[in-house]
């Protein structure tokens, strides 16, 4: 999976909003396949116009443990986002990933004031579930 550091250098490169676009949906088609079995209403995101799915992995320090996680979405673009969403949370502790404000760094990007509202309003709810999932994980 490519980090969150080489997208935001990755993006700084490209010039045009068609060419990020581009970048975005090639980052959707870099996520692996979700299996059948995990795309149920459980794991879908809601607030979402597309289909969005999530798995969360748990390993680690109960006390604060490390989050994996799986997505896709059935939308080009968003399964693009989604990627970019799991680059920033996927692989670090929960209290890491609920203090981390992902959508400043869409916004670094650039990548927000050119979503559709319904499109901003779906990465909001995507990164308020992985948000929660971590908190939820996390000592009261």
């Amino acid at each position: 999976m490519t980090s969150i550091e080489q997208i935001i250098d990755d993006f700084a490169f490209l010039d045009e909003w068609e060419d990020r676009y581009r970048y975005v949906i090639e980052l959707g088609k870099s996520l692996p396949d979700m299996p059948e079995a995990w795309r149920t209403a459980e794991n879908k995101v809601q607030g979402c116009a597309s289909q969005v799915w999530l798995v969360t992995h748990t390993a680690g320090d109960p006390e604060d443990p490390v989050l994996t996680f799986d997505g896709e979405s059935d939308a080009h673009i968003v399964r693009g986002l989604v990627a970019i969403a799991l680059a920033i949370f996927s692989g670090k502790p929960a209290s890491e990933i609920a203090s981390t404000d992902a959508l400043d760094i869409f916004g670094r990007i650039g990548l927000i004031e050119h979503l559709s509202s319904q499109r901003a309003n779906g990465l909001r709810s995507m990164i308020r579930r992985i948000k929660s999932e971590a908190e939820t994980r996390l000592p009261a």
